[in-house]
């Protein structure tokens, strides 16, 4: 059966997301469409592609996550000095090895640009702070006076994965100037509402998979210091917007995969815990799929 697929972002995370996907390959699903923010998009990427859950397990079983905390340069031997870095950069790492890597992923597949993909099949979302608006790439990229079908889905990727603070954001030249570009999470990590069309027939039924807790089973925050005060805000941020879109009528085509023992840029993690969270979200999804009544 054919079926339109979602991704939330969630940084390492992530990793869940695969376990998904693989139960839901394993049920002979097929997608039409794919969106994602973030590690959603990430695997959104590699699914259009043509990747498989197990060519995507292949590739990222030896892959060191390390090596994408790509700091720039420092000249100066003083520890504060990534700090001062920070405040101009806007960011701790540069962002290139990753994008780096999965262009060579995708290459590998004989995709580049958007062109090389179906069309209307891979949607991408960033969040464009210039101007403060949700990016849908392909889509919006003729806002910026860009053709979309030269435009590196590597690149929109990056886009969508940029983490406020921990990754630069990308900085995109269009025809109003320029605009800054950071992870999708922040306007809408579940971009859900991209195939929530209310008042169409569905062509075929969506399946969402999110890393968190379902809206009404989050657990209230303790803010007890301005670390948890920030956390709490950014939290805030991207769950707000998909709120909206999520109501009881949307829940029951939703794999929620709430995983709290993992950070979103715990980029150390080691393979035992890569698994265990493919694991879990093969699993889980293992048993919504059983009473998935689509």
């Amino acid at each position: 059966m054919d079926i339109d697929l979602v991704f939330s972002g969630g940084g390492v995370k992530g990793f869940a997301l695969l376990g998904a996907y693989e139960a839901i390959e394993e049920k002979g699903l097929r997608w039409k469409r794919l969106a994602g923010t973030s590690a959603g998009a990430l695997l959104s990427a590699l699914l259009a592609a043509g990747y498989s859950a197990r060519d995507i397990a292949r590739l990222l079983e030896e892959l060191e996550l390390e090596q994408f905390l790509d700091a720039r340069p420092q000249w100066i031997p003083f520890p504060l000095w990534k700090w001062v870095r920070l405040y101009w950069r806007l960011g701790l790492y540069q962002g290139k090895a990753f994008e780096q890597w999965l262009e060579a992923a995708l290459a590998a597949r004989g995709v580049r640009t958007f062109q090389d993909v179906p069309a209307g099949s891979l949607s991408i979302v960033a969040s464009d702070v210039t101007n403060g608006r949700i990016v849908v790439m392909p889509d919006d990229l003729h806002r910026y006076g860009i053709d979309a079908k030269t435009f590196s889905v590597a690149k929109a990727v990056r886009m969508s994965i940029s983490i406020p603070y921990f990754f630069e954001p990308v900085r995109l030249n269009g025809r109003d100037g320029l605009a800054l570009i950071v992870d999708g999470g922040v306007l809408s990590n579940f971009p859900l509402f991209l195939f929530d069309e209310e008042k169409k027939m569905k062509k075929r039924p969506v399946l969402g998979v999110q890393l968190s807790p379902k809206p009404g089973e989050r657990p209230k925050r303790t803010i007890s210091n301005a670390l948890d005060l920030y956390e709490a805000l950014f939290a805030a941020m991207k769950e707000a917007h998909d709120a909206r879109y999520i109501s009881r009528r949307h829940e029951k085509n939703i794999v929620f995969l709430p995983v709290d023992n993992v950070m979103a840029t715990e980029f150390s993690i080691d393979p035992t815990a890569r698994r265990r969270l493919i694991d879990y979200g093969r699993e889980r999804t293992r048993q919504f799929l059983r009473q998935w009544a689509y």
